[in-house]
């Protein structure tokens, strides 16, 4: 890999964009690298995902504009949906995905840090969807995650305006959960990956899946939807264990992690 680096830390993998005099901005290779990497995680050993940039400045500065600027409409919607692939790929993780934006998340940086579950950044972060100031719409998702994240009337007043926003305005129309200091977020990112690695990873992936899918359809398909996934965690090791640990009544002993099965 050339622009991605990534590692792990016990059951917490870490995927870094890692193109800094770029402002780690998305072309086509990077994209690549990307789906790559997180194909190759291992689900078995890994049971959340922290996707950043590297450097202080930018998370993700957006597409790359250079190669943007001579597309045709064919190859422009070929590259659409090539981000869009790698995006959804992402949402659909089967594992959770925290974006920790470490400054910079403009255009396809905005659009790859909604493609994750959870979003925390640093108190230099700027978002924005600038895309119509350059004569285009937003093409990896901004127009449809956005408008679903901070509600319509935002959306539009972000992406018809081309308007950046810092991040205690991000914090404050929900487009992120917390704001840190850039020294203390991959701390912040790692804490919070750790909690959520803690618990049952069968558990865990059934309610990323009940939430996404149950988000597509009216109350009534939800309901169904979760209750089949509810069910699906029964007989599982996991379960086993969590409800007869829970249940005892001497837990002096120091409890087990979950084994995932």
């Amino acid at each position: 890999m050339e622009f991605i680096t990534y590692e792990q830390e016990g059951f917490v993998g870490i995927v870094t964009i890692n193109r800094p005099k770029a402002l780690n901005a998305l072309n086509s290779q990077v994209l690549e690298e990307i789906d790559a990497t997180f194909k190759a995680i291992d689900l078995d050993a890994v049971r959340v995902v922290i996707l950043t940039g590297a450097g202080e400045k930018s998370f993700v500065a957006g597409a790359d504009i250079g190669e943007m600027s001579t597309l045709t409409k064919a190859e422009g919607e070929a590259f659409g949906k090539k981000g869009n692939d790698v995006f959804r790929m992402i949402e659909t993780f089967p594992i959770p995905v925290i974006a920790a934006i470490n400054g910079f998340a403009l255009g396809g940086g905005c659009e790859i840090s909604m493609s994750c579950d959870i979003r925390i950044c640093s108190e230099n972060a700027v978002f924005g969807q600038p895309e119509v100031g350059l004569g285009i719409t937003p093409g990896f998702g901004g127009t449809q995650r956005l408008a679903r994240l901070v509600g319509p009337g935002m959306a539009k007043q972000m992406i018809y305006g081309a308007r950046n926003i810092k991040a205690d305005e991000a914090l404050r129309i929900g487009l992120v959960n917390a704001v840190y200091p850039q020294a203390e977020l991959m701390d912040a990112a790692k804490k919070l990956a750790g909690g959520i690695a803690k618990n049952a990873p069968i558990a865990v992936r059934a309610c990323k899946k009940a939430i996404n899918d149950g988000l597509e359809v009216d109350m009534d398909q939800a309901i169904v939807i979760e209750e089949k996934l509810f069910g699906s965690c029964f007989e599982t090791e996991d379960q086993k264990y969590g409800m007869a640990f829970f249940l005892d009544k001497n837990k002096e002993k120091v409890k087990e992690p979950f084994q995932n099965k």
